[in-house]
């Protein structure tokens, strides 16, 4: 009787699953690229309907979180593998459709998820910028009630990196003093405020006086105007010459060189990011001087499990409810082809600060 309860629910959730995929449309919109190259090259296309494995969730996008990975890939900074190419990295909406794999219907981790036909949830998945994704379940995080769907987009990725960061790549701790370069755009505020609730001095460097009074009423305790002023030599005075503790570098090319002279002996310098390039190759023996210890981390690789995936999760909504992180949202960019051109050329000519989203649906 047992089995045969069992075999019905099984068949019930097929039936209902294949009749939910029957009423999706045959084709979606979606921001994609032909070819590799600067803004002009994004453009909103019609697509098929995305493919949708046994092990899929299927989401109903609402919002669309903009970020610099987005332009690696639209540079060719980061590998494409085909043409026409989906960009995007952050969304979040509603599930419409769950697995139906049972191996993964059945896995104790994916239980723990807790999903269901009509959560909202936040999907890290490379190719969401999209009216639907199909993605596999470990990348969709369901969203609590005390978090809305636009404060779980404008946080997801960068507040995955803030947390797992500064846990991870250097464990941020009470009377350290950190660099972050830039600390006005919306992983640095991210990882300011994250940095003062753990106890820590935070030096960050941004643009504007407009960028700088925002960065300290985010908790910034010495901002540097990296344009006007002398990072370095600001850096060594405000650390009595021996520099700071960790330095978390999402400008690349342009500090790296600065930041082998403001860290301190057996300081540890995270490279967050490649705003202004890569980091060229460089010797692993200038290390030697100070035993600084280098990191070139990607949060996909602290989140890589099911468990370390809900870990964070888990973590980064409890920071967003009870008030320790804020979002900051420059703008709401239209779902339009010209709409995400102007959120990255915005977020790629140092005008904005916060986080960037694209509204695409309610």
């Amino acid at each position: 009787m047992i089995s045969l309860t069992r075999r019905l629910s099984t068949l019930a959730r097929h039936f209902s699953t294949a009749t939910a995929r029957m009423s999706y449309p045959s084709t979606i919109q979606a921001i994609t690229i032909s070819k590799t190259g600067g803004p002009e090259v994004v453009e909103k296309r019609e697509i098929p309907f995305p493919k949708v494995a046994p092990n899929h969730l299927v989401v109903k996008i609402q919002y669309l979180g903009v970020n610099f990975i987005d332009t690696y890939y639209r540079e060719g900074l980061y590998p494409v593998s085909e043409f026409p190419f989906v960009i995007g990295k952050e969304a979040g909406g509603v599930v419409v459709a769950l697995p139906t794999d049972e191996s993964v219907l059945n896995d104790p981790d994916y239980k723990r998820r807790g999903y269901k036909e009509g959560s909202r949830v936040a999907v890290d998945f490379l190719g969401s910028h999209a009216e639907y994704v199909a993605v596999p379940w470990k990348t969709v995080y369901v969203i609590p009630e005390s978090v809305s769907t636009l404060t779980a987009v404008s946080a997801l990725v960068q507040g995955l990196t803030a947390i797992s960061f500064m846990e991870e790549s250097y464990n941020v701790q009470k009377g350290d003093i950190i660099l972050i370069h830039t600390v006005a755009g919306g992983l640095g505020l991210l990882m300011t405020q994250l940095a003062k609730s753990r106890g820590a001095t935070v030096i960050g460097t941004t643009s504007t006086p407009e960028k700088a009074a925002l960065a300290k009423a985010n908790g910034t305790d010495h901002v540097i105007l990296y344009k006007s002023e002398d990072t370095v030599a600001r850096v060594l005075e405000l650390t009595n010459g021996e520099g700071v503790h960790a330095i978390f570098d999402g400008v690349g090319k342009d500090t790296f060189e600065s930041d082998l002279v403001m860290i301190r002996r057996k300081g540890t310098l995270v490279s967050v990011g490649n705003a202004s390039g890569p980091v060229p190759p460089f010797a692993p023996i200038r290390l030697v001087q100070k035993n600084v210890k280098l990191l070139r981390p990607t949060m996909n690789n602290y989140t890589y499990t099911p468990a370390e995936a809900l870990y964070y999760g888990n973590a980064l909504f409890s920071l967003l409810a009870n008030g320790t992180l804020k979002t900051q949202i420059f703008k709401e960019y239209p779902f339009t082809t010209e709409g995400v051109k102007q959120a990255q050329i915005d977020l790629t000519s140092g005008k904005s600060t916060g986080k960037l989203v694209v509204k695409v649906s309610n």
